[in-house]
């Protein structure tokens, strides 16, 4: 695999059908080495602090693989960023990671800790009203990842992953729970066991009446 584009957003205006939205997520790639922190890439702006960003968010990647599957889907020319990413990696299908799992690019490793949940900016996006249903059942969710190891990563570096070998879930078992929880106590075991993001370990304690 290796790492594509790296993308950064601007605080832009996204108008959706009844409200308005200061947002992140119309990216566009850079150049040259840029520098990973615990909070994600400097100068990219998040908008809805509330539901993404924050260290075990800091990360949003996307695979090429899938971008080319969603071309064939929706009949349309795709970019890296057009879903924003802060990093696509060329050779990436989001289905085959475990929570837990990391990605060496250049001198930084990222740790899967969540998939993306769909909603309203992304289908404002895109201009495509129906496309948080589409992307829920497509199970294409992409990465969001906490920072390993800071440093300088840039386009063109190879990524390569090491799988997690604790006890986990994967990242479509994470995805599907949202939409359809499995209450009873060994499954919600099961992924507190499992180095989940802070957002839905806090909700799986709540389950669990922590």
């Amino acid at each position: 695999m290796k790492l594509m584009s790296v993308n950064i957003g601007k605080e832009q205006t996204l108008a959706r059908p009844g409200k308005t939205e200061q947002t992140g997520i119309f990216k566009h790639p850079v150049s040259g080495p840029v520098q990973v922190t615990g909070q994600g890439i400097p100068g990219d702006f998040i908008g809805d602090k509330k539901n993404h960003g924050g260290p075990d968010q800091a990360f949003y990647v996307y695979g090429w693989d899938d971008y080319e599957w969603w071309a064939a889907q929706l009949g349309q020319e795709m970019q890296p960023c057009l879903f924003g990413e802060n990093l696509t990696i060329e050779g990436l299908q989001s289905a085959q990671f475990n929570i837990g799992d990391r990605l060496r690019i250049g001198e930084a490793v990222l740790e899967v800790t969540a998939p993306r949940i769909p909603c309203g900016t992304l289908a404002g996006r895109m201009n495509i009203p129906p496309f948080t249903k589409q992307f829920r059942l497509a199970e294409r969710p992409g990465l969001y990842c906490r920072v390993i190891h800071e440093g300088s990563i840039q386009v063109g570096d190879p990524v390569s992953v090491e799988k997690y070998t604790g006890e986990t879930v994967s990242l479509l078992e994470t995805m599907r729970d949202y939409y359809e929880p499995d209450l009873t106590e060994v499954s919600i075991r099961r992924f507190l066991a499992a180095p989940i993001a802070i957002r839905l370990r806090k909700k799986k304690e709540e389950q669990l009446g922590l």
